[in-house]
């Protein structure tokens, strides 16, 4: 296990690797992370994936992935956080080979938890393999000590009951008992991922919810908040309108009903 020490506003927190993941495979970390403000008012819009997915279709951004391709470990939870990433691939020898020849497993959930920040969103590109769990019980335990808005696994997870009995937000694409040790490798940390056909850079903020899993451009973070918010706002105008026995006319004055 090497020790080094991050750079930036991490310089002061000592990272352990523990040698799973060839150092040059690890990227810098250290990304520009949105303020707890901005997090706390994307948490404050209503119908929260399904907003956003609109907004960034508006904007020609593919950006929105359905609950039921990754699907929610425990309905009802719904999260904000910019991305920390992890891409697998698959390993080159067979399992049984792998054990007979002592070889070392190179699935470094361990060091993405260590250059992750409080409030990161972890995010694993599995390449869709829902047979393959890259997470469980103690991978949850740690993930919510360590204060981590939740974790979306295009793969597969585990220990579903221990995942919900720590009250972990999870998103996966598939729940299965198979190891991914031994039938993954951690090819990079911090770069490019692709889950359910959506690109995902770190830095990204990702939002899930029942309704799915939405990543948000680092670029465009801003932009979108303000347009949720608007929409938000004309939405709760409909609402009140409705409950008041407005007429269609005037329902399609304040909202055009091609965009309800």
């Amino acid at each position: 296990m090497k020790t080094v020490h991050s750079n930036g506003k991490r310089s002061k927190k000592k990272i352990e690797f523990t040698g799973a993941v060839a150092e040059d495979r690890i990227k810098p970390w250290d990304f520009p992370r949105p303020a707890p403000e901005v997090i706390e008012r994307y948490l404050n819009i209503d119908d929260l994936t399904s907003t956003v997915s609109d907004i960034l279709d508006q904007m020609g951004i593919r950006g929105g992935i359905p609950g039921s391709v990754l699907q929610p470990v425990i309905p009802g939870k719904r999260i904000v956080g910019p991305a920390t990433t992890a891409r697998h691939g698959p390993e080159r020898k067979d399992v049984s080979r792998m054990v007979q020849d002592k070889d070392p497993v190179r699935l470094g959930m361990r060091d993405v938890r260590e250059v992750a920040m409080p409030g990161d969103v972890l995010v694993y590109d599995g390449g869709g393999r829902a047979d393959v769990s890259s997470g469980g019980s103690l991978a949850a335990l740690f993930s919510t000590t360590m204060g981590f808005a939740g974790t979306i696994f295009d793969c597969g997870v585990r220990d579903v009951d221990a995942i919900r009995r720590f009250d972990y937000p999870t998103w996966a694409r598939g729940v299965t008992p198979i190891t991914g040790k031994y039938r993954f490798e951690t090819l990079e940390i911090n770069g490019p991922v692709v889950i359910a056909g959506v690109q995902v850079l770190p830095g990204d903020l990702i939002l899930a919810d029942t309704s799915g899993v939405v990543a948000v451009p680092c670029s465009h973070i801003e932009t979108v908040l303000m347009s949720a918010e608007e929409a938000t706002a004309k939405e709760h105008e409909l609402s009140r309108a409705i409950r008041n026995g407005a007429s269609l006319e005037e329902l399609n004055q304040i909202l055009s009903m091609e965009k309800w």
